[in-house]
C-alpha cells in the first residue's frame, strides 16, 4: 500500500481496518487534488479557475437515510426518531466490512483537520474519499492543521466516505443504496452511495451536536459576524433563508456562513469554510460571494457550465436548485482569521415564510425568542433535501436545525436560554421570505431591504424607534426603520385584499400551535403563550 502526500500521520488509515488500498494520498494541497480529480474525470475546470462536479442522482442531503447506532454509551442521550433512525451495532459492523472490502485496491485521499475555531473544544477530525474532489471540500470546509505537525494527528472522529459503494437495502438494513451512519460509541461515520458532499460537512455537525452540549456549549445552526470591539452577531436559519448572504457583510467581519459553538469565551466556528448556495447569484447583491465562484480553489456542485467556454450560469437550474459553492474563508476578505469572536449583542433569527404574512423585521421576548426558536419555523427551499419538489415548503425545523440534532430539543433550549439571559442578547425575527401574498402571488423581500433591516439592529437605531404588537402573531414590530418603506413593515399593508392576508395568517397561526404542542410540557407557561393565536 502506497503513500504519498504531505506528512503522513503515524496513526495510519490501518487503525480504521483498512488495508491493501492501492495509494493512500495524505493532506494533498488543493493544486495537487485538481490534478488528481482532473485525472480521473472527476470534474472540470471553468473560467476563473473553480473546479466543477456533478454529483449525480444526489444533488441534495437524503435525510431518510441517515441512521445512528443505538450503542451502549450514547443511547440515553439520543433523540431518537424521524431525525435519529436507530441502527443496530451488529448490522454497522458487517456493513463497515462491507465498506472496508470495497475499498481495496482503491486510490485513498485522507485530510486530517479539526472542526472547532477555538483549541479549547475543537475536535481533531479524520476524512478518508474515494474521490479527490470530496477530499478538496473536506480540505476547504474544516481547519486545517499545523502542516509541520500533522504527523502526529490523532483523530477523535473518523469519516469515511464511499460514494460509489451502494447499499443493498435487504442486506445492509438501509432505506436505500445511500446511507449516512454514525456511530458515536466508534467515534466512525460510514457515507455511501451519494456524491453529495454535503453529507460530510453535516455529519461533522452532527457529532458536535452530540458532543459539546454536554459539555455546556452551545452548537448552532447559524452564520456570526463580528463588528466594533469584538461584539458578534448571530443569524439562525435554515438553508435558502440568507444566512451566508447577510453574514457576509464588507463592514462586518465573517466568522462563519453555517455552524458555530457559543462558549463562556464568546462564539467559535465550527469550520474553516463556506458551503453556500450560489443559484441565481447576483454580482451586484451579493459581490462578495460571487466572486468566489470564479476563484482557484472554489468547488462548485452541480452548476451548469458551457463546455467549450467553460462559462458559468449561475441561472441554471437544470441540474438543481440546490447548486452550491464550496470555498475556504480566506476567499472572503474580511473574514476572521481565528474563527472566533465575543458574546453576541444582537441574535436574529431567519425565516423564509412562504405564506407572506410574517412581517419582515420584529422584535423578541426572551419568551418568544424560546418559541420561536424551538418552533424553526421556515420554508424549505426547493432542492435542499431529497425529494422536495420545485416549490418552497413551509415547515417547523425545531432550533433552526433539527435534521442535525442528536439530543433532546430542550438541551439547545436551554442553554440558549442561559446564555441569552446571562449575555443580555438582544433577540429579533426577520423575515426574508415573501410579501403581499404567498409562494405564486407574492414576492420575495427584496435583500436590499432586508440588509437595511439587518444594519438597523446592528447599529442600534431600531431599538429606539416606536413599536407596536401584531394582533395574530403578537411580534413587536416597529413603525419605521431607514431604508425601508413603512407600509412593507407591516405585511397586511402589502396584500391587495386584507381578508385573505388575516385568512392566511390565521392558517400560518394555527400550524404553529399545533406544532408547538410537542414542547408546551417542557417550557414555561410564559413561553407557551407568547405565540401566535389563531383565534
Amino acid at each position: 500500500m502506497r503513500q504519498e502526500g504531505w506528512n503522513p500521520s503515524s496513526y495510519g488509515v490501518e487503525q480504521h481496518g483498512i488495508h491493501n488500498a492501492n495509494c493512500v494520498y495524505w493532506n494533498l494541497p488543493t493544486a495537487a487534488l485538481y490534478e488528481q480529480a482532473l485525472r480521473r474525470q472527476e470534474g472540470a475546470v471553468a473560467q476563473g479557475g473553480p473546479l466543477v462536479v456533478s454529483t449525480g442522482r444526489y444533488t441534495g442531503r437524503s435525510p431518510n437515510d441517515k441512521f445512528v447506532v443505538r450503542e451502549e454509551g450514547s443511547q440515553e442521550q439520543v433523540w431518537w426518531g424521524k431525525v435519529n433512525r436507530p441502527y443496530e451495532p451488529e448490522q454497522f459492523d458487517r456493513l463497515y466490512q462491507r465498506v472496508l472490502a470495497f475499498l481495496q485496491t482503491r486510490d485513498l485521499y485522507v485530510q486530517d483537520c479539526f472542526a472547532g475555531a477555538d483549541p479549547d473544544y475543537r475536535r481533531p477530525i479524520r476524512v478518508i474519499t474515494e474521490l479527490a474532489w470530496h477530499s478538496l471540500f473536506a480540505r476547504n470546509m474544516f481547519i486545517r492543521p499545523d502542516w509541520a505537525t500533522v504527523n502526529r494527528h490523532v483523530p477523535e472522529y473518523t469519516l469515511i466516505v464511499a460514494p460509489n459503494f451502494k447499499a443493498v437495502p435487504a442486506v445492509d438494513g438501509t432505506g436505500s443504496e445511500a446511507f449516512v451512519i454514525l456511530h458515536l460509541g466508534k467515534k466512525l461515520v460510514l457515507i455511501g452511495g451519494t456524491h453529495y458532499a454535503g453529507e460530510i460537512k453535516k455529519s461533522v455537525f452532527t457529532i458536535l451536536n452530540y458532543c459539546l452540549p454536554l459539555e455546556g456549549i452551545l452548537s448552532m445552526h447559524c452564520s456570526a459576524n463580528l463588528g466594533a470591539g469584538g461584539v458578534a452577531a448571530l443569524f439562525f436559519g435554515l438553508s435558502g433563508t440568507g444566512k451566508t448572504t447577510l453574514s457576509t457583510d464588507p463592514s462586518r467581519n465573517l466568522i462563519g456562513d453555517d455552524e458555530h459553538g457559543w462558549s463562556d469565551h464568546g462564539v467559535f466556528n465550527f469550520e474553516g469554510g463556506c458551503y453556500a448556495k450560489v443559484i441565481r447569484l447576483s454580482k451586484e447583491a451579493e459581490p462578495d460571494i460571487y466572486q468566489t465562484t470564479r476563484r482557484f480553489g472554489t468547488v462548485l456542485e452541480n452548476v451548469v457550465m458551457d463546455p467549450v467556454t467553460r462559462h458559468l450560469n449561475l441561472d441554471d437550474d437544470s441540474l438543481t436548485e440546490n447548486t452550491r459553492g464550496c470555498y475556504p474563508l480566506t476567499h472572503i476578505a474580511n473574514s476572521e482569521s481565528n474563527g472566533m469572536g465575543g458574546h453576541p449583542q444582537n441574535i436574529i433569527m431567519l425565516t423564509a415564510d412562504a405564506f407572506g404574512v410574517m412581517p419582515p423585521v420584529s422584535r423578541l421576548s426572551p419568551e418568544q425568542a424560546m418559541y420561536h426558536f424551538l418552533s424553526g419555523y421556515t420554508a424549505r427551499v426547493a432542492g435542499t433535501e431529497r425529494g422536495m419538489g420545485s416549490e418552497p415548503q413551509a415547515t417547523f425545523s425545531t432550533c433552526f436545525g433539527a435534521p442535525f440534532l442528536v439530543l433532546e430539543p430542550s438541551v439547545y433550549a436551554n442553554l440558549l436560554r442561559e446564555k441569552i439571559a446571562r449575555h443580555k442578547a438582544q433577540c429579533w425575527l426577520v423575515n426574508t421570505g415573501w410579501s403581499g401574498g404567498p409562494y405564486g402571488v407574492g414576492k420575495r423581500v427584496p435583500i436590499a431591504y432586508t440588509r437595511a433591516m439587518i444594519r438597523a439592529i446592528l447599529s442600534g437605531t431600531l431599538a429606539q424607534v416606536r413599536y407596536k404588537a401584531d394582533p395574530i402573531f403578537g411580534l413587536q414590530i416597529p413603525e419605521t426603520c431607514d431604508g425601508v418603506p413603512s407600509e412593507m413593515l407591516r405585511p397586511q399593508q402589502t396584500w391587495s385584499h386584507p381578508a385573505d392576508y388575516e385568512a392566511k395568517a390565521r392558517e400560518l397561526a394555527k400550524r404553529f400551535e399545533k406544532n408547538f404542542e410537542t414542547f408546551a410540557p417542557t417550557v414555561s407557561e410564559q413561553v407557551s403563550a407568547s405565540g401566535p393565536r389563531a383565534k
